[in-house]
């Protein structure tokens, strides 16, 4: 007659801590939005983080919305082609990058992409302001066509939707809940906030996104949100992820230099 209440005050064992594969470290870095100056200075500090570490695996995950709203898309965009010459860069698509990509062909994608910071992404490639103001949408698509390069285009264009390690599960938006990830829609991966932001319960995977701005890291039991709205607050996150262990590290504006902070992320 006791058993039942020995199973009922029983201590429940803690929960499987979520890991990436053995010998393998992923560094992974929320939504830059043309912050390029945050960018730079986040890559420096990757890099000598990595060399200080333990020999691994290293892999570096972009989440996507590299362009838009801060004043140097085409830069962030060569940033990481370069970068990805040096070491395994795996980037995903994220809805900026899937509208400036249709806007060259789709005058009502282009007239939404200019209202989401596509009018600084376009700047960017060196397309004088003047000119700029006086295009029709028409004009502005053969402005865009003959300005940014053809290795932009198709860099972003081979972009992922996803990508595992382990128990991870990386993504730009995040994921329709209760859904198998190969039937996962394109749209849900790029665009979702709810229901996804809400629930609470545990998906297949450990999911790390941006997309949805928070003022930390937005930590949760089944996902962990890292875009800390580069372009507005001047905070650029990447987490950090070896074994079952998460670190953050970020390039932060203070008083008109850039910072590097690093701290352990836990829970």
């Amino acid at each position: 007659m006791f058993e039942p209440l020995r199973q009922i005050f029983r201590s429940k064992p803690a929960p499987v801590r979520a890991k990436v594969p053995a010998g393998e470290r992923f560094y992974v870095i929320g939504d830059i939005h043309g912050r390029r100056d945050l960018y730079e200075a986040l890559i420096e500090a990757i890099e000598e983080d990595d060399k200080a570490a333990a020999p691994a695996r290293t892999t570096v995950v972009l989440l996507g919305d590299l362009v838009d709203r801060g004043p140097d898309s085409a830069g962030v965009v060569e940033l990481s082609i370069e970068w990805g010459r040096r070491r395994r860069v795996e980037l995903l698509a994220g809805n900026h990058e899937e509208m400036f990509l249709q806007s060259f062909d789709n005058e009502g994608v282009l007239r939404h992409f200019l209202r989401h910071g596509g009018r600084q992404t376009i700047l960017s490639y060196g397309v004088p302001r003047q000119q700029y103001d006086e295009a029709s949408l028409e004009e502005l698509q053969d402005i865009m066509g003959r300005s940014v390069p053809p290795a932009h285009r198709d860099y972003l264009a081979a972009a992922k939707d996803h990508f595992v390690a382990g128990d991870y599960l990386f993504v730009h938006a995040g994921i329709l809940p209760d859904v198998a990830l190969e039937e996962q829609k394109q749209h849900h991966l790029r665009w979702i906030r709810e229901p996804f932001l809400e629930h609470d319960a545990p998906h297949d995977y450990f999911v790390v996104h941006g997309h949805t701005i928070a003022e930390s890291i937005d930590l949760r039991s089944n996902r962990i949100g890292i875009d800390t709205g580069a372009y507005r607050t001047g905070c650029l996150t990447a987490l950090v992820l070896e074994g079952d262990s998460r670190r953050i590290i970020q390039a932060v504006e203070a008083n008109g230099a850039t910072e590097i902070t690093k701290k352990d992320c836990e829970a």
